[in-house]
């Protein structure tokens, strides 16, 4: 009996843990505090103290700083936090690529991008610039139309309508769902009469997530980041996984109310739970970040991020991969190499040995290098990458691949070369 009483309480603990660690494990450390705050209410035992109130020196080892920067504090702390590039340089990243592969096109995108407004829109003259660059409105248009498949989606549209036109063809949505929403885009003002459409609220879901204006994201400065792991790399020591626990809130639990009542019992059980719950994400991250520099080490000592599924990860640790996808979510990594969002150092496989990334990287090369005159089907590229890699895809992978590359079509590629030597 006592065997029982013992199992049903060690179960219930485990239970208790678990039901707090998930959600702690799935914060940010930034956000930790605030994800324990439900766990606290309403438990006059637990004291917790925010883990950012010492100085950024106290808490990042030193030979990171070195490896970042030699100078002040404040240089310190930007150089330790996610570097967050300007709309105007995520999208000169993008104008180089196979989206627009000619001389005449890269002028027509960068003519649009220097007259974005605050939001992202286009708002300059195309009817002096065409005729300034002896190209006609329609050319003009067709380039500019290519800013579809241009991050963030919506920009470069000249008004809400057709940004959110742009988004909706990137959005998830079923065939007829896209064509009330093409519907409603087209009639914004009046779209109470499409209330009784089955399909409305399919429609609705998709139009309300879309970003206005399309550059909001880059309109607000965003919060620093701290890292979770610090990984060291020394020349006598080796590579050394820390956890940055310097910055985990403290807990205090107040065992000193000497009164023996099933309330008070109650409160320093959860408050136990939610302790032994900031333990388990610290051994999570930590181990986590064990197989990461086991996996990743060529990374670590200047070489490349090689493929990793989180199944990978998964198998060896005992857990779910959705465990592991909560485990990196919103977790930063510090090395001397600079701050890396933990879930870089993993690609969605097409297989154990080859990456998304990879097969990507080779569709990037197969079209840079191909004739202007008779381009690369989706079909021969297939063909090219199943013969390369020796595995079996279909057409529309390739094509999916395509447009996130921001590549265009074969035949529309044709038609920007020509126009590239007209």
């Amino acid at each position: 009996m006592l065997r029982v009483k013992t199992s049903v309480e060690l179960k219930s603990k485990l239970s208790n843990t678990l039901r707090n660690w998930l959600p702690i494990l799935h914060s940010s450390l930034s956000d930790l505090g605030e994800a324990m705050a439900p766990f606290v209410e309403g438990n006059p035992l637990i004291e917790i103290k925010s883990g950012f109130e010492e100085s950024f020196e106290a808490r990042i080892p030193k030979k990171i700083q070195a490896g970042y920067v030699q100078n002040s504090h404040s240089e310190a702390i930007e150089a330790l936090t996610v570097q967050h590039k300007s709309l105007f340089d995520v999208l000169e990243e993008q104008l180089d690529g196979s989206l627009f592969p000619t001389p005449i096109s890269r002028l027509v995108a960068r003519h649009v991008v220097e007259n974005l407004d605050e939001g992202g829109y286009y708002e300059g003259d195309a009817e002096a610039f065409c005729q300034h660059n002896s190209i006609t409105l329609e050319q003009f248009e067709k380039i500019r139309l290519r800013f579809i498949h241009i991050e963030p989606i919506g920009i470069g549209a000249r008004d809400v309508r057709e940004s959110f036109m742009f988004q909706l063809e990137s959005a998830q949505i079923s065939d007829a769902g896209y064509t009330l929403a093409s519907e409603l885009i087209g009639h914004l003002e009046d779209i109470g009469r499409y209330r009784k459409n089955p399909l409305f609220d399919e429609a609705m879901r998709v139009i309300g997530s879309f970003k206005n204006p399309p550059a909001i994201d880059f309109n607000e400065e965003s919060a620093h980041v701290v890292p979770d792991l610090i990984i060291l790399n020394d020349p006598e020591d080796g590579i050394e996984v820390k956890l940055n626990d310097r910055y985990y809130p403290a807990i205090t639990i107040d065992n000193g109310y000497g009164v023996d009542h099933p309330f008070v019992r109650e409160k320093i059980k959860e408050a136990k739970s939610l302790v032994d719950a900031l333990e388990m994400r610290k051994a999570t991250l930590y181990k986590v970040g064990l197989m990461i520099v086991e996996y990743q080490y060529d990374f670590f000592t200047g070489g490349a991020i090689r493929p990793l599924t989180l199944k990978t990860l998964a198998d060896e640790f005992g857990h779910n991969p959705s465990t592991i996808s909560r485990a990196i979510a919103n977790k930063y990594i510090a090395c001397d190499r600079g701050m890396y969002p933990m879930k870089d150092f993993f690609t969605t496989a097409i297989d154990e040995d080859v990456s998304n990334a990879a097969i990507k990287d080779y569709v990037a090369e197969l079209v840079k290098n191909e004739s202007h005159k008779k381009p690369l089907s989706d079909m021969k590229l297939l063909e090219l990458i199943q013969d390369k890699f020796k595995i079996t895809m279909v057409r529309r992978t390739i094509a999916k691949y395509r447009k996130q590359l921001n590549i265009a079509g074969s035949s529309e590629r044709k038609g920007l070369y020509q126009l590239g030597r007209s």
